[in-house]
């Protein structure tokens, strides 16, 4: 009997045991599915594109070469509510949406300030996709770019004809051709330059950036590049057509800007030179409040070059059209406020003049107190984002090194070189341990980068912004003759490190991304955003961003941003209803890292295309 009970109590402790087995199988199977899934973890797509294997960074189905066509790899996408943000009309293919034109000519005259930024309220914010001119292509590589511009991306002959006689640029069939002339450089911009070089020590990485203040279509610029010197150039919107789009269609840095009412938006001692060729500012007007605000953004022992009037007035007056009382008096105004900001003229020959702001800031001081110069009495002269221009001088408070500019290296050297603004402690929070280990960071970030785009540094990719720039580790590591990179620092960032930027011997701005960029749309091959969307949460809307996003890249242009999962998940669901092929992979050290990384390629698209992503 015994025997018979312990037979019966063994079947069932052996039924219970299988029934165990068998629903913690069920359960396990049904939480690997769910985490597979993506369901609550938000990271679908980067299993997706690392299910294959450990290779996290190959992305098989995104295309990034050019196909004038969309080609570039489908996504799956199982969502069915996508919001499909649709496209402009075909009259706004050339929208700027801070200087347009119609909103511009309700603002004063006085001092540009109707050609100033001038953004729409949120109400009247565009919420479509801007649309590319029919016939669009990708623009020619650089240095061919530099020479030639497709026709068909920015369709306006005006200044064919009104700068005809000045070789600026000729309309030859399907492309514009920029001879490299200018209206002060008939002989063409190297000719210029050679002028320029033998004053200024150009050629030797000395002189790494510069401004050019009313540039046209940036011939000055873009002949500067191959002496290693990089330019920020800027004109109005449309006082020429097209200046600027012309310029960075041609592969050349430039903003839309003017010297008007507010600050121009750079960082104080920023530039090694400055440059006005016909530019018709006037300097002397306003106390000097132009050449006041030059000397800002010019850092010690750099060089403001002037040419045409009223420079040489003695002998050209006619060709200009003005007295000779009227040139001879400005001329006097400029000289005598180049005086009072201790910049020493170095040359006048011909229709040139080159003065050199002074080394010695403190002797600098004691001459312009004795001359009663007025002082501008804001504690921070980075501090410019809509601030007004004042007729005052920005006095240089740093000491030592710093303050004369002698301990700036010379390009290439200062890419990597310690910044005096962070070996001074003028950066709150940033070390030269923690500068090191940015840079070091951000080799690795962007080899990471080539390995997902093989194409990042070949060429492809001419025109390249950073939209949170931080110190600049993106643009050095990808630092190449190919390309250049716009570093922008939004206004909101925790650390303002645009003048460190500068000082690594890269270019960048000021900008607040609640607002258009000052560009026309189609300007920019790359974009690159670290961090952008979690600094901008609950400032403004991630759709308005990435709406201007896609307005200033190219079609079949690529997107990288590197966020935190969570606002990724955000971004994406408002990408979807984007015309860009996308993917989310993970960081570079694994999938436990809670950041990741989201790669786009917009596709190409014209005006009057009814082409849909709903279906995709």
């Amino acid at each position: 009997m015994a025997n018979k009970l312990n037979a019966g109590d063994s079947r069932t402790r052996s039924s219970v045991s299988i029934f165990i087995v068998a629903g913690l199988c069920c359960f396990f199977y049904l939480l690997g599915a769910w985490q597979r899934s993506g369901f609550g973890k938000g990271d679908s797509i980067a299993l997706e594109v690392t299910k294959n294997g450990a290779a996290c960074n190959v992305i098989p189905n995104l295309n990034f070469e050019t196909h004038h066509g969309g080609g570039a790899g489908m996504i799956e996408d199982s969502d069915s509510n996508v919001k499909e943000i649709k496209p402009c009309k075909p009259r706004y293919t050339d929208y700027t949406p801070c200087q347009d034109q119609n909103r511009a000519m309700k603002f004063p005259r006085e001092n540009m300030n109707y050609r100033e930024r001038h953004c729409p309220p949120q109400e009247e914010k565009l919420h479509c996709l801007i649309p590319a001119p029919n016939g669009y292509v990708t623009p020619f590589r650089w240095p061919k770019s530099r020479d030639y511009v497709p026709y068909a991306n920015a369709p306006y002959k005006s200044l064919t004809v009104e700068k005809a006689i000045q070789n600026w640029i000729q309309y030859e069939g399907s492309v514009f051709r920029f001879p490299g002339g200018g209206t002060q450089f008939p002989q063409g911009a190297d000719k210029y330059i050679d002028q320029l070089a033998s004053v200024i020590p150009i050629e030797n990485g000395t002189v790494r950036t510069a401004l050019d203040t009313g540039c046209g279509v940036a011939s000055w610029g873009a002949y500067l590049w191959r002496r290693k010197v990089i330019t920020m150039s800027f004109a109005p919107r449309d006082s020429h057509e097209a200046q600027v789009q012309f310029a960075l269609e041609r592969g050349v840095p430039a903003v839309i800007g003017v010297l008007g009412t507010i600050k121009m938006p750079y960082p104080s001692r920023a530039f090694d030179m400055a440059h006005c060729s016909r530019c018709l500012i006037p300097w002397g007007a306003n106390d000097g409040m132009y050449m006041k605000e030059v000397d800002r953004v010019l850092r010690p022992g750099g060089y403001w070059v002037l040419s045409g009037p009223p420079i040489n007035w003695k002998t050209n007056y006619k060709a200009w059209q003005r007295s000779k009382e009227d040139l001879e008096e400005e001329q006097r105004k400029i000289e005598e406020i180049a005086k009072l900001l201790c910049w020493e003229k170095k040359s006048e020959k011909a229709e040139i003049a080159i003065w050199q702001k002074r080394i010695d800031a403190d002797s600098c001081r004691a001459e312009q107190e004795n001359s009663g110069a007025t002082f501008c009495k804001a504690s921070d002269p980075d501090d410019v984002w809509y601030k007004k221009m004042e007729e005052c001088i920005t006095p240089s408070d740093v000491k030592g090194d710093e303050a004369s500019g002698e301990s700036i290296k010379p390009f290439p050297e200062r890419l990597y070189a310690i910044p005096q603004r962070i070996a001074s402690g003028s950066v709150p929070g940033v070390s030269a341990e923690s500068y090191q280990e940015d840079s070091k960071k951000w080799k690795k970030h962007v080899n990471a980068y080539k390995r997902i785009n093989k194409i990042l540094d070949s060429g492809r990719y001419r025109n390249i912004m950073d939209m949170n720039a931080g110190l600049g580790g993106f643009a050095a590591a990808l630092e190449s003759p190919k390309l250049w990179v716009m570093n922008v620092v939004p206004t909101i960032a925790e650390k303002n490190a645009l003048g460190v930027i500068y000082e690594r011997g890269l270019i960048g701005i000021y900008h607040d991304w609640c607002e258009g960029f000052s560009t026309y749309p189609r300007t920019y091959d790359l974009i690159h955003a670290n961090g952008l969307f979690s600094l901008y949460k609950d400032k403004c809307d991630f759709e308005d961003i990435l709406l201007e996003m896609d307005r200033i890249l190219r079609p079949e242009g690529a997107v990288i941003i590197r966020d935190a999962v969570d606002v990724l998940n955000k971004v994406q669901k408002i990408v979807r209803g984007i015309r860009w092929d996308f993917k989310l992979t993970d960081h570079e050290d694994g999938p436990l890292v809670p950041e990741k990384i989201l790669i786009a390629v917009k596709k190409y698209w014209v005006a009057g295309e009814n082409n849909s992503t709903s279906t995709e």
